[in-house]
């Protein structure tokens, strides 16, 4: 739905799939059979949880405190309860006007009265329709929609109603979306961690509200042993009760005899036990080297999306939203943080302290709740009334002021674009030394990989640049996703793809010389290739298994969802029409659009997968546009007609580029000439061109030809493009052991290169446009072997080592010089020394991708098995190194088992490693090599669609492979 049309005024047309922290609009008052029994006492009322539900396709926003509420689902079941209600009123003599002309008329005098074996045998039939009738509106899985109810499985046995519990009793709930009936209105979690033996101890308090009679109430735990649970009615008297656990889709249920009644409060006390994850979900441990070489542990939490349950017991979706009391346990000499400011600490008769935090002055989803315990220290400022800190380790708080720096200036430049202040008193940027993600956007308390955050005081601005694109999305989220959410998974772009747009727009206005552009181009790049296979998904899909939902934080929610951003923004009138919508977005739930077309154009980029491919066509002074679906396969079966709501920005020869100049039509004949290309749509056109390569819509001789003008470009995309596809096919005729093409290659790219090559130095350099096209083409120059390249590179690692790092090497050639060194026998055990007493991040992950370089295939055996064990290489290290190695070797992991223990199935690291690889296979035998190997994978329950697109991506590159060859043979 579209989220700028300021017309709506129809609760069924408000955007209603992102919840806010403010009161839930009113609902109408409907008949409902589900919900109220009055309207029909012959029947009994029904808890409007046992009704399945359809899902709609995407809708927008919705906003609440916890009030009560009608969810999306809810309203499917209304539409039914209605249709239904009519039907059984129509079959009512009493409800019927004596008047009406559908009033059953006498009979004619000239019928005779039937006889009684007549009435009973019509009697009968009637009662048996309505029971027939009855049994299919109360069957399991039967949704009354357009669609009718679907059709069993006929190969599956029926799932019971009641699925066994672990205990052997029924668990009173089978749906893996908790029921609706009860809400949560405030959590109290006290945790007591461990982290000599890493366990932990809890006690968590829900105060809740009963929004429909219920006998349950179920919600998730996942890996905690309940000790103990108390209930308590309103008033009443606490009362200890059964808890029931459903393992399979980590659910927990109290079950009562009584109905609790809507409009009631309880609270549900449970004390509980648990391990420490070991991985890096949930409340996991872990630890860090400090420069005296002992050994620190501490525990951090990284809940999104599903493991906030791992922690304490909670109504673990985005959509229940309470408040939050945190109280921790520490030793003395550690401290703690979470979401809100300290309010107090108080020793306990154990030797420890327990700090307890201020209530969230905001409704929180679950899955922003953070805290840590640690020994950290930090850099504060206050800006615009918050406290702003940067957290790191002791002795890296010397790379904290940039991130200061920069948070500071973007929440001032958030504050005043959203027209909306940050709303807590605190904002807290936590660097921890062992975290997968790349950042996380807890509420009040965003961690980060220490490499997405702290920054040395010689980097170049390309790290500078990494950093703070982080922080800009980051910090984005505190509106987009934690002050405005989705309802669930299904629309996680409405979160990820709106701040990774505010990422690059907020940079663009704040810091210009980062110039943040050539990097946002790059990654909708990626988001294309993506996007043109089979097995992408439509930006909002349907989610209902947790490696789905984990599978949903891909560069389609991300980039996909930025770039759709990107095209309504530049195709709305005016400058600041699409901030004035994000405005009223944010306050109002609706957008100030005044143009129908933005809905319609929205709901087309944002419910189909992939993307049209747009040919243009000149007939005299008419430019002809068509669209069609642009879909890399060979099977013609899997197009599909597929239309999208194209807005089409051009300027004419009478005018020049300027903003003013620019005209937009969405898809219709229109006369207009394009004459002039931005360094940007050059970009494109090479990486389209590639694209239109692999569908076979374009000889691989024609991509060569547009490829010798690229060779006179003087900016950074275009070559950049043209190198990154380049050296991507020769990593795949490697794969093939096509040897001969291969070393042929340096011929061929020195030819188109080498006065862009030689034009490069490699002294410092303080744009960052011409670093990103230097460390392009002297990391394919000495890729290559070429001499000269080599020989600077080894000369600047040798100085950097006898000046014990006293003599810097500059940012953007740290790759390029440690990749030399990794591939060399005599300098990677320098390197290696270097990396194991390294401080720095970046400097430190850049050496470890040097390592990960080597040819040595006993080296490359250590360094997996170090990732894995997380001891000298930090397993979040794992997919980078793994990435490394295969664009160097054709092997592939063949026990995938360690790597699912360590990282989520579906995970984005996961995701990351089976890309890696198989991307570069290109034969029949790598297929049927990797189709078997995954084909075990499933037979085990393991089902990712990252699975799909690798086996997908392979089949394209082989039908790419074998028709171009011998152009490749005879042209490189």
């Amino acid at each position: 739905m579209d989220p700028f049309d300021s017309n709506i005024s129809d609760r069924d047309n408000l955007p209603r799939n992102m919840i806010e922290n403010s009161m839930f609009e009113e609902e109408p008052d409907v008949v409902d059979l589900a919900k109220d029994s009055t309207a029909f006492p012959t029947f009994p009322a029904l808890d409007p949880d046992e009704v399945a539900y359809e899902p709609r396709s995407s809708r927008l926003l919705v906003r609440g405190l916890g009030e009560n509420d009608m969810d999306e689902d809810e309203e499917d079941c209304e539409s039914s309860a209605r249709l239904l209600g009519m039907s059984f009123m129509n079959r009512s003599a009493a409800n019927r006007s004596s008047s009406s002309p559908y009033a059953r008329q006498p009979p004619p005098r000239s019928c005779s009265r039937p006889s009684a074996r007549t009435t009973v045998v019509c009697v009968l039939f009637l009662v048996i329709v309505a029971s027939m009738t009855m049994v299919l509106y109360f069957l399991p899985g039967c949704t009354f929609t357009k669609t009718g109810c679907r059709k069993a499985n006929q190969t599956t046995p029926l799932v019971p109603v009641n699925p066994a519990s672990s205990s052997g009793e029924p668990f009173p709930w089978n749906s893996y979306r908790l029921p609706q009936s009860v809400h949560p209105l405030s959590y109290e979690v006290t945790l007591n961690p461990n982290l000599e033996d890493m366990t932990f101890t809890g006690y968590t308090v829900i105060n809740m509200s009963v929004q429909h009679n219920t006998k349950r109430i179920v919600l998730h735990s996942a890996k905690l042993n309940i000790t103990g649970a108390t209930f308590m009615l309103g008033e009443g008297v606490s009362k200890a009760v059964t808890v029931l656990e459903y393992l399979p889709r980590q659910q927990i249920a109290v079950q009562f005899s009584e109905d609790l009644k809507a409009g009631q409060s309880c609270v549900l006390t449970l004390e509980y036990s648990a391990n420490l994850s070991h991985s890096y979900d949930g409340f996991y441990n872990s630890s860090y080297t400090d420069k005296d070489g002992n050994k620190r542990v501490l525990a951090a939490t990284q809940f999104e999306p599903l493991s906030a349950r791992k922690a304490f017991p909670c109504f673990d979706e985005p959509a229940f939203k309470a408040t939050f009391l945190i109280k921790i346990s520490r030793k003395t000499d550690f401290m703690t943080l979470s979401n809100m400011p300290l309010a107090k600490s108080t020793p306990l008769v154990n030797g420890l302290v327990q700090d307890e935090f201020e209530k969230t002055s905001v409704n929180m989803s679950t899955y922003l709740v953070a805290f840590i315990v640690a020994n950290f220290t930090s850099v504060t400022k206050n800006v615009s009334n918050t406290l702003v800190s940067v957290y790191s380790v002791p002795e890296k708080k010397e790379h904290t002021d940039y991130a200061l720096e920069t948070c500071s200036k973007l929440l001032e430049f958030y504050n005043d674009f959203f027209e909306i202040n940050y709303p807590l008193k605190k904002l807290d940027l936590v660097a921890i030394p062992d975290f997968l993600a790349g950042a996380m956007e807890n509420w009040g308390l965003i961690t980060f990989r220490e490499t997405s955050l702290l920054v040395g005081q010689n980097s170049s601005p390309l790290e500078k640049q990494v950093v703070a694109s982080i922080v800009a999305h980051e910090l984005a989220h505190q509106w987009f996703g934690n002050l405005v959410t989705m309802s669930w998974w299904n629309d996680v772009w409405l979160n990820e793809g709106f701040a990774t747009y505010m990422q690059y727009m907020s940079l663009q206005a704040v810091m210009p010389k980062l110039d943040i552009g050539n990097l946002f181009l790059a990654v909708r790049f990626r988001a294309l290739d993506k996007d043109a296979l089979n097995s992408s998904h439509a930006v909002s899909t349907e989610v209902n298994k947790p490696e789905q939902v984990e599978e949903m934080f891909d560069s389609v929610s991300y980039e996909k969802g930025a770039s759709i951003l990107l095209m309504l923004n530049a195709s709305l009138p005016g400058e600041q029409q699409f901030r004035k919508g994000i405005i009223e977005y944010l306050k109002q739930w609706r957008s100030s659009a005044q143009h129908q077309n933005v809905s319609e154009m929205m709901s087309s980029w944002t419910s189909q997968k992939g993307f049209p491919l747009v040919t243009v066509s000149r007939e005299g002074d008419e430019v002809i546009l068509t669209q069609e679906h642009f879909l890399l396969t060979s099977d013609e079966a899997t197009h599909r007609t597929s239309v999208w709501n194209i807005p089409v920005t051009y300027v004419t020869d009478n005018c020049s580029l300027a903003p003013e100049c620019r005209q937009v039509f969405n898809l219709k004949t229109t006369s207009a000439d394009f004459r002039v290309f931005t360094h940007e749509d050059r970009a494109s056109l090479i990486h389209n061109i590639f694209a239109l390569s692999r569908l076979g819509r374009v000889s691989f001789r024609q991509v060569l030809n547009l490829l010798h003008y690229v060779s006179n470009e003087t900016e950074t995309s275009p070559v950049t493009e043209a190198l990154l596809q380049l050296n991507a096919i020769y990593r795949q005729l490697d794969k093939r052991q096509e040897h001969s093409v291969v070393a042929r290659r340096k011929i061929y790219i020195l030819h188109q290169f080498r006065s862009l090559m030689d034009n490069q130095t490699w002294a410092e350099e303080e744009s960052v446009s011409k670093q990103e096209l230097r460390a392009a083409l002297l990391g394919t120059a000495c890729s290559l072997g070429e001499e000269n390249c080599l020989k600077q590179a080894k000369d600047m690692f040798k100085q950097y080592l006898q000046s014990n790092e006293s003599i810097k090497i500059p940012g953007d050639l740290q790759q390029v010089v440690f990749t030399v060194a990794g591939q060399s026998d005599e300098d990677w055990d320098s390197l290696f020394d270097l990396y194991a007493h390294a401080t720095y991040d970046a400097e430190k992950r850049s050496m470890l991708r040097g390592l990960a370089s080597t040819q040595d295939a006993r080296r490359i055996v250590w360094i997996l098995k170090a990732g894995l064990q997380g001891n000298i290489i930090q397993t979040q290290e794992l997919p980078l190194v793994i990435s490394t190695v295969c664009n160097g070797f054709a092997g592939y992991p063949e026990n995938w088992d360690p790597l699912i223990e360590k990282f989520p199935l579906g995970s984005f690291a996961i995701q990351s490693i089976i890309k890696s690889v198989t991307s570069q296979f290109s034969t029949q035998a790598h297929l049927d090599q990797v189709h078997s190997f995954f084909s075990s994978l499933q037979e085990r329950g393991y089902q990712m669609r990252s699975v799909q697109e690798a086996l997908e991506t392979i089949r394209l590159n082989r039908r790419w492979m074998d028709k171009n060859l011998s152009t490749l043979q005879k042209w490189l």
